[in-house]
């Protein structure tokens, strides 16, 4: 159909759009703004973003930035979807995470979330959950036959596996209609605890039970390559994907290994991946792990019928913050609508609270009901692949399969999963990550909102039970408010010791057209750190700032102010403050060929977008810690 076709008329009265035209609309836009001076693909260049793992993304695809053909759903490389109905029948399995120690308490929430929307129960069982011996008692009153179980037993996993079975057995219903998964996991276990003593000994138990659930159990499947350790030790999109396919071949060389057939033991796979905020990222890192796992299976000769990656998608506890918890919902939101349009199996959303220790009853709600609407009333599970043929996704997912199989083919040739973990090749790889995300964190460049953004020092606390601590010793476990929490901290013990918070004087220079951003800006930056601004109704000038100043409580001060009126009356305002008394001025911009007058009237430091605001926030508590 072309633009003068009579099923188009309007179409033929608009002259066709091309990239040059639409690149000098950016020219002209990024001239007002005073940017850059850029024309044409460098132009465009200017708004494109960088992402980890060496990604760029550009302000605009087209049909040009086409990739290979991701094929049809159900049928390799998956890329669209595991099974060619999708999720399209009944959805994606709901399932909870349970946390509990107690079985008794387990169990009511086990039912209760049963009755009210979820289809899988996920349960911690062992170090740090129910006993073994009282996983009867969690799961009394579950109709095994109908709701999946899916085990995280840790160390404990045999034993914790046995249990089940014989549950399966003793509730009468049929073994081979039951549904869940076991949870072995042995190469995940070193992850977390760095302890290999058992490696071995483990892997060989894993695999029997592998053989046991394919003859007599099929519906459950063994063992989780469960790549959120990864993730939650700061791993990139690209590495938590190359590290769960280096997982899932070692489980593979070891069933094979012990006897069971190729295509048996990759239903015995179930892979665990976290979805974060990042809609778009996380859609295509599970487009991607699909595509990769076949590309694995096709080399070890499983079968088509065979070699669809079962996915888990569990939303992230590193964007889950503990100071405002309530935003959290909006980001569990976004990544369980994420993990349903990339086409998880399953998704465990987290409730809201779940940083701050055991969820209580209502966080649980939230977090079953958050999956419900998307299920029932947004039909998101309606659609197959909702995101393909997107130039946009089909090239992110392209170009985080190619990072993700280059980091998988290092793992391989240091010897596999286990030779990379135990050389400490893959914490290394982790951390070198991490430390670059932390330098974006710090700088704002990854704003977190709530907390370095838009922070509410009045919040009151949320309190909850203390959760079990999970099992450690290996790859450590961050957060992104890690260092902004702990700023927070030194606020909250200010509060205790002293009966108010860290305060620093806003002084508003010059009319308010020309200081209302900067006023803004320094307060949501000041407030990140748990510093109280405080600032006068009106604009203050050399002479009236001393008075300002005293009456504020503060110690330290900001200057906040248009570039011209820096120039005019910024040295002045500065020195007046030194001398009431201000341990610290800051000043909040660039002014340009200003600074060398401005430091000399008492400016210490300039605070501005892109500044390192988690320095500036520790020193400016350091000087009233000190004082």
């Amino acid at each position: 159909m072309t633009a003068e076709s009579p099923e188009l008329p309007l179409a033929a009265a608009f002259p066709d759009a091309d990239r040059a035209q639409w690149q000098r609309l950016v020219e002209g836009v990024l001239r007002k703004s005073g940017v850059a001076e850029a024309t044409g693909a460098a132009a465009e260049d200017t708004l494109a973003t960088d992402l980890q793992d060496g990604i760029r993304v550009r302000p605009l695809y087209t049909a040009e930035d086409g990739t290979a053909a991701p094929g049809h759903p159900g049928f390799p490389p998956f890329v669209r979807a595991g099974r060619p109905e999708g999720t399209t029948v009944a959805g994606w399995d709901v399932r909870q995470r349970h946390v509990h120690t107690d079985p008794r308490r387990a169990n009511e929430s086990v039912l209760a979330d049963l009755e009210n929307g979820v289809t899988s129960v996920w349960l911690t069982v062992g170090d740090g959950g129910v006993p073994v011996a009282g996983l009867e008692q969690a799961l009394q009153g579950v109709y095994l036959d109908l709701a999946a179980v899916v085990l995280d037993a840790g160390a404990d996993f045999a034993a914790a596996a046995e249990e089940l079975l014989r549950l399966y057995t003793a509730s009468g219903a049929p073994v081979r209609e039951a549904a869940g998964c076991l949870g072995a996991d042995p190469l995940g276990l070193l992850a977390r605890t760095g302890d290999d003593a058992k490696l071995r000994v483990q892997l060989e138990s894993a695999a029997r039970m592998a053989a046991r659930c394919s003859a007599e159990a099929p519906g459950v499947r063994a063992l989780a390559v469960d790549a959120l350790a990864y993730h939650e030790a700061g791993g990139s999109a690209a590495e938590e994907l190359g590290t769960s396919l280096a997982t899932g071949v070692a489980y593979l060389r070891q069933l094979t290994d012990s006897g069971l057939g190729i295509d048996d033991a990759c239903r015995q796979l179930e892979f665990r991946y976290a979805a974060t905020a990042d809609q778009f990222l996380t859609i295509a890192k599970l487009r991607a792990a699909r595509r990769l796992w076949a590309r694995v299976a096709e080399v070890c000769g499983v079968s088509p019928a065979a070699s669809a990656q079962r996915q888990h998608a569990v939303t992230s506890t590193v964007m889950m913050t503990r100071r405002d918890p309530w935003v959290n919902m909006l980001r569990t939101t976004v990544a369980g609508l994420s993990a349903g349009v990339g086409g998880a199996d399953a998704v465990t959303v987290l409730p809201f609270d779940a940083a701050l220790g055991l969820p209580d009853a209502f966080a649980r709600r939230i977090a079953r009901n958050t999956q419900s609407v998307l299920l029932e009333e947004s039909h998101l599970s309606k659609v197959i692949d909702p995101a393909g043929g997107s130039w946009y996704v089909e090239s992110l997912t392209d170009e985080l399969a190619r990072a993700a199989w280059a980091w998988f083919q290092e793992i391989e040739g240091a010897g596999g999963q286990a030779a990379a973990l135990r050389s400490g090749m893959i914490a290394g790889r982790l951390a070198e990550t991490w430390e670059r995300r932390t330098e974006d964190l710090a700088h704002r460049r990854e704003p977190i909102t709530g907390v370095s953004e838009f922070p509410h020092l009045a919040e009151p606390p949320v309190n909850r039970e203390p959760a079990p601590a999970p099992i450690g010793g290996g790859l450590p476990r961050v957060r992104r408010d890690d260092t902004f929490e702990r700023l927070r901290s030194r606020s909250d013990a200010h509060l205790a010791a002293s009966g108010a918070r860290p305060k620093v004087f806003l002084a508003a220079l010059g009319p308010v057209a020309t200081h209302t951003a900067r006023v803004a800006f320094a307060a949501n930056l000041f407030q990140a750190g748990g510093i109280e601004t405080v600032a006068e109704p009106a604009p203050v000038d050399a002479e009236s700032v001393a008075e300002a100043f005293a009456r504020s409580g503060a110690r330290i001060a900001c200057l906040c102010a248009g570039d011209a009126v820096y120039g005019e009356q910024g040295a002045a305002v500065a020195a007046a403050l030194k001398s009431a008394g201000a341990l610290r001025v800051h000043l909040a911009g660039k002014p340009r060929g200003q600074r060398d007058e401005l430091v000399a009237a008492g400016v210490d430091s300039f605070v501005f977008t892109g500044c390192d605001a988690v320095e500036v926030l520790s020193s400016a508590l350091d000087v009233m810690e000190v004082a």
